[in-house]
């Protein structure tokens, strides 16, 4: 589909990948933007149509499909990193990242899935990671949450093609944004990751690996997890 003249609805929009997305969103013409976010007073872009919408709560979800009827587009882009581990992390952190990185995007599909059928199909967009293929010990939880979210997004997939809703998954290292801003490590650029993801939603890509690192994980996949991990390991310069 072509995102000229569409309505987008993004999740997480004030501030990271989410503001980027209104951002270049803008740049290609969409006709309406509903930006949405916990606290509506953080969104700051102009133009836009603002939703206060934590994907945690299921009523406020509802709402937001009440609201938004026109939507072409969904991008399920909120998320939430604790560095929690999932072995002696504490449980109820574990649930609500679970909650934000999984859940929330089932919820919103769920409820936007008969909006995108009446609007002619349309398109999921779900962010998730390069995360989705492999963990560190301080990253379990993190980590279970994105590998949901990439089967959240095949089944989706599956489920949503009788529809015509295209169902895009995309995959990525470290982004540039608060989420990692204390991390020393290379990153990516919002505006990379975010302009692969709308060209895969105007090409009808399904997938998208965003950087280098997205594509060495998931490489390695068909690898023993030996091996695997002795490749990603050594790649971060760690044991």
């Amino acid at each position: 589909m072509k995102l000229e003249g569409s309505v987008v609805l993004v999740t997480g929009a004030n501030r990271g990948i989410g503001a980027e997305f209104v951002s270049l969103l803008k740049e290609r013409g969409a006709a309406k933007i509903y930006a949405a976010a916990r606290d509506a007073g953080s969104v700051q872009a102009d133009g836009v149509e603002v939703i206060e919408l934590d994907v945690t709560d299921a009523a406020q979800i509802e709402a937001a499909a009440r609201a938004a009827g026109d939507v072409q587009v969904l991008v399920n882009n909120a998320g939430i990193s604790t560095g929690t581990a999932l072995v002696t992390g504490d449980e109820a952190t574990i649930r609500r990242e679970m909650d934000t990185n999984f859940y929330g995007p089932l919820l919103l599909t769920r409820a936007f899935a008969p909006v995108l059928r009446a609007n002619g199909g349309g398109a999921v967009l779900n962010v998730i990671s390069a995360l989705s293929w492999f963990s560190t010990p301080s990253a379990g939880a993190y980590a279970a949450s994105k590998a949901a979210a990439w089967m959240l997004t095949d089944s989706t997939r599956l489920e949503l093609a009788s529809q015509g809703t295209h169902v895009v998954g995309v995959h990525m290292g470290l982004v540039d944004t608060d989420m990692v801003k204390g991390i020393d490590a290379p990153k990516i650029d919002p505006a990379a990751v975010v302009d692969a993801a709308l060209d895969a939603i105007e090409s009808g890509a399904q997938e998208v690996l965003a950087d280098d690192w997205a594509k060495f994980v998931k490489s390695g996949l068909l690898l023993d997890p030996k091996e695997r991990y002795g490749q990603i390991f050594a790649a971060l310069g760690s044991s």
